[in-house]
């Protein structure tokens, strides 16, 4: 008898306990989704009353409101225990039930002068936090047992979430596309705005890169034009948001999709802050390209009088890996003015965007911008910086004077008048500002 048995370890017990459980569930959620399946007709439309009673039904209350604030039911919604959650909807009630937490903060109290512990209700209810965790399964049982979506037409706005999040909103993982995509199929608004930021999923979504959300949204027809409370479009939401360069491919992949059902580049903000600004700011050469090619203004000015030029140089010594020098000479092949030999100074420590500048200008402005650099930057370019020196005090080539003639006549069709000229690769570079270090 020994030979066919062995000990189990409590470990070996528990882990058997726990894989029989798992498979319990699985079990009750397969005969669910069964059942589901099999009930999924619409109900047939309720006889119509006359009208006396429905006038008198009209005027009914509704039901009470249940108000949980079980923090043991709440985690069950956030962490997507499918059991749990069965268990809980057992009463009707709980699946709009409102979820009550209550959190202390410390306020300070003028009338007594000093800081005192104060305690305050926020509410949202279970399909908010099952939306925000990203548990579609959960999301999909509330919406099956009829959660209220608090997205459609005439949503009472108290009922969104303490911050004045609907669920879409709440919806900013890759991980909660399914539940997006669950909301939008129950109902839900794609263009509801949150309370106080009035931004719409859309601009959500925009702003976390979230590509397929984004595509999501518009396939359901959100507006692409939508203003938030700053003015600003998701198309200014994602470029302001697109800051690392690892992130950069799926921010620009979305700003293509949003430039495709029609964001418009122009659209500033109530600071006159466009996408290109913002772009520049975070210096993302591909968004930046995307945009002026799809009619980016480069010498437009926002509230504080920068250019989405001055927004670059201003960021230049942050970004020196990231070729700052491509975004300046897009900007000037696409009409940007030259910048005042002032700001150069900001230039200096990136050789390849000074000389960019440098030959913008038909003569090299005089040097005194150099006085202000600091030993560091002469001591890492210094052959340059002597270069720069040295040429000021002589006039530019031919060639170059040239070039800049006829840069001055193109203006803003630059990038695409020269493009379309029958000369050679090398002469084409030269009229777009390539580098090559010399200073001819």
């Amino acid at each position: 008898m020994s030979k066919n048995t062995f000990p189990f370890t409590s470990a070996s017990l528990r882990s058997l306990r726990l894989e029989q459980e798992l498979q319990e569930w699985e079990d009750a959620r397969r005969a669910l989704a069964h059942r589901r399946s099999m009930t999924r007709s619409p109900l047939p439309s309720p006889p119509r009353l006359p009208p006396r009673q429905r006038r008198l039904q009209e005027v009914r209350a509704p039901p009470p409101q249940v108000h949980c604030r079980d923090t043991a039911i709440h985690n069950t919604f956030m962490c997507g225990d499918m059991k749990g959650v069965y268990a809980v909807l057992k009463d009707p009630a709980m699946v709009n039930a409102l979820m009550e937490t209550v959190h202390e903060e410390m306020v300070w109290a003028p009338e007594m002068g000093m800081w005192t512990l104060s305690s305050k209700v926020r509410q949202t209810t279970a399909l908010h936090l099952a939306a925000s965790r990203g548990h579609a399964a959960c999301v999909e049982e509330l919406l099956f047992r009829g959660a209220e979506l608090l997205l459609s037409h005439g949503a009472d706005s108290e009922r969104l979430s303490a911050d004045g999040s609907a669920p879409l909103h709440l919806c900013t993982s890759a991980l909660s596309f399914h539940c997006a995509k669950l909301l939008l199929e129950g109902g839900a608004n794609v263009n509801i705005r949150s309370r106080e930021s009035r931004l719409t999923p859309l601009h959500v979504a925009a702003q976390r890169g979230l590509e397929e959300h984004v595509e999501l949204f518009l396939s359901h027809g959100a507006d692409v034009l939508a203003t938030n409370q700053e003015g600003e479009t998701p198309l200014n939401a994602a470029c302001s948001r697109a800051e690392r360069p690892s992130e950069a491919g799926r921010y620009l992949r979305v700003i293509q999709k949003l430039l495709g059902a029609g964001a418009d580049p122009q659209t500033a903000g109530r600071k006159r802050h466009t996408p290109l600004h913002n772009a520049c700011a975070n210096c993302c050469s591909r968004i930046a390209d995307v945009l002026l090619l799809h009619g980016a203004k480069a010498d437009i000015k926002n509230c504080a009088g920068y250019t989405p030029m001055d927004c670059l140089l201003q960021v230049v010594e942050d970004y020196q890996t990231q070729q700052p020098e491509e975004i300046a000479r897009s900007l000037l092949n696409h009409g940007a003015k030259p910048v005042s030999p002032k700001m150069l100074k900001l230039c200096a420590p990136v050789p390849a965007v000074l000389e960019v500048m440098l030959n913008s200008y038909m003569s090299l402005p005089p040097c005194e911008w150099m006085d202000s650099l600091s030993d560091e930057v002469y001591e890492e370019h210094g052959p340059f910086l002597d270069l720069v020196h040295q040429r000021s005090a002589s006039p530019r080539s031919l060639q170059h004077l040239s070039r800049h003639a006829l840069r001055l006549h193109l203006g803003a069709r630059c990038h695409s008048a020269v493009g379309k000229l029958d000369i050679p690769s090398s002469v084409r570079d030269y009229l777009l500002l390539y580098n090559d270090g010399t200073l001819k």
